[in-house]
Order: C-alpha cells, then sequence, then structure tokens
C-alpha cells in the first residue's frame, strides 16, 4: 500500500501562531483566557487547557491582571472595545489574513455598497467579520442568494474557509441580482491550496481519509469535497476512529487534514494505517 500525505494538511499559519501565543503566553502568565475554544479541535483544546489556556463565556470572567486571547477567528468589535475599557491585558491572535477581510469589508462600506458575507451563520470568524459594518448579510449557499432582493451597489466577502464552489455559485446568482457588484475573494491562500490538493487526491487514490473535528467547517468542507470525488472518503477525528475494513483490498491512500488538525494526531492516523496494512511507501503530495 501507499500512503499521500497532502503537503499543506493541517494547521495553517495562522491557527499555529495562536496556539503556539496562546501556549507561550500561559507559560509565561500562569493562565491565560479565551472566549471559546482557539480551534475546533477537542485534542487541542484538552492539551492547552491542562497548559493554562483556559476556556471562559464572558469577559467578567477572567481573573483580574489575567491575560486575555482573542483568537484566530476574529473577535467582535464589541468585545474588543468592553476588553480595552477594562484595561485587561489584550493577547491578539487573529490571523493577518482575517484581518484583512476586516479591512476589505469596511473599505466596501465605505463605498456606499450593501454589504453581504459568503459564510457560515453563527460561526466565530463570521461573527467577528460582520461586526466591522453595519447590516451585514451573511449567506450561506445558493437558495439564501437566491432569497435576496435585488439591489444597485453591492460589496461581497467571503469566510476564509468556504469552498470556491460555493462562492462561485453564490457569485452567480448575485451577478444577476446586483447591478455594480464588487466582489473580493477572501478565500485564504491554505484554504485554497489544501482544497485543491484534496481534490486531486481524492481522484488519483482508492481510499481518502480527512482527519479533523466534526466540530470544524473547515474540515467539514475537505471531506465533502473529498466525498464528491470518491466515496470511499472517510472523516475521522483521530487514529481511534479508523476502521481496518476501510483499508481492505485498497492500494493507495489520500490523506489530508482540516486547519485546526495538529500534527501529531495526523502522525498517528498514519501510524495506524501502518500498523493495519503493509505500507509500501509514504509520499508527501504536492
Amino acid at each position: 500500500m501507499k500512503i499521500f500525505l497532502a503537503k499543506n494538511a493541517g494547521y495553517c499559519f495562522g491557527v499555529r501562531d495562536a496556539v503556539q501565543l496562546a501556549y507561550d503566553t500561559a507559560h509565561d502568565d500562569g493562565d491565560v483566557y479565551m472566549l471559546g475554544h482557539i480551534v475546533h479541535n477537542e485534542n487541542v483544546v484538552e492539551k492547552l487547557d491542562k497548559a493554562g489556556a483556559k476556556v471562559v463565556e464572558t469577559l467578567d470572567q477572567v481573573p483580574n491582571g489575567k491575560p486575555i486571547l482573542f483568537r484566530a477567528h476574529g473577535t467582535h468589535v464589541d468585545t474588543w472595545k468592553k476588553a480595552q475599557e477594562k484595561n485587561m491585558n489584550i493577547i491578539d491572535a487573529t490571523c493577518p489574513l482575517v484581518e484583512e477581510i476586516h479591512d476589505e469589508i469596511k473599505i466596501l462600506e465605505k463605498e456606499g455598497r450593501k454589504i453581504i458575507i459568503i459564510g457560515d451563520h453563527g460561526h466565530d470568524e463570521v461573527i467577528g467579520i460582520a461586526s466591522q459594518v453595519k447590516n451585514a448579510v451573511i449567506v450561506a449557499n445558493p437558495d439564501e442568494a437566491n432569497a435576496l432582493r435585488k439591489t444597485k451597489k453591492a460589496g461581497v466577502v467571503s469566510q476564509s474557509t468556504q469552498t470556491i464552489e460555493n462562492v462561485q455559485e453564490i457569485i452567480n446568482i448575485l451577478m444577476s441580482k446586483v447591478f455594480d457588484l464588487r466582489f473580493v475573494n477572501t478565500i485564504c491562500f491554505p484554504t485554497k491550496r489544501n482544497q485543491e490538493q484534496i481534490k486531486e487526491l481524492a481522484e488519483a487514490c482508492d481510499l481518502m481519509i480527512v482527519i479533523g473535528s466534526f466540530t470544524s467547517a473547515n474540515s467539514k468542507r475537505l471531506t465533502q469535497l473529498a466525498k464528491e470525488r470518491n466515496k470511499l472518503s472517510f472523516q475521522v477525528t483521530c487514529a481511534n476512529d479508523v476502521d481496518e475494513s476501510w483499508l481492505e483490498n485498497v492500494e493507495t491512500v489520500g490523506i489530508s487534514a482540516g486547519a485546526s488538525t495538529p500534527d501529531n494526531i495526523i502522525n498517528e492516523v498514519i501510524d495506524k494505517i501502518k500498523l493495519i496494512t503493509s505500507v509500501e511507501k509514504e509520499t508527501i503530495y504536492e
């Protein structure tokens, strides 16, 4: 059997930097607090908690003098203001590519455009993006785009981890509804690379395994892209989820992982496959 691992599988640089910053801050300050999980991965959250990176629901739950870490997904502007008013020690781990989306959407608003965000309702990143402007409309799928009324002038950005296919389909619909439409393609380049690799791997391999939490929209999208091209595509959270029966009569296995999946979990899944089967070769797929 041959294993092909997508080169860009796992942590993107924004998540990797945010997680490391959480570890470093917890080490230096004893504890650091976060509003919600820093990444959508239970294993990472558990390890961070043991290291002193604690999850709270409100700023008021942060002990006096302790730092508050704002996560890679971005944070609602009202939360920023409240933390600054309380003179809290803010550790900003916002991904630079998410900050770019915040900048772009404010430019679109200044141009007098109706703001449309292509993204998942209730997702942390989308909430943070929408808070940068007034009266943003969030569109998650083509059906919601079709339900929009026609308008003269609109500006569109997308959640950084959206699939290219979903964004393209929605934009095509908006082109028939908006006279003056300006779209800024804010799908981040690590997402684009990982999506392209998983499409190729799913078509080239007998079996496709995507590693990532089922709470991760990014991981679920990768799994969807794989399944559309290969029925033998499965999502696992860790090595224990790998089913031996999947590997029967399989000669090639493609592996990728969501942006919130750490290297150690990817390696553990590969090791599990090696235990089950006789792996002839392991290759990084670029």
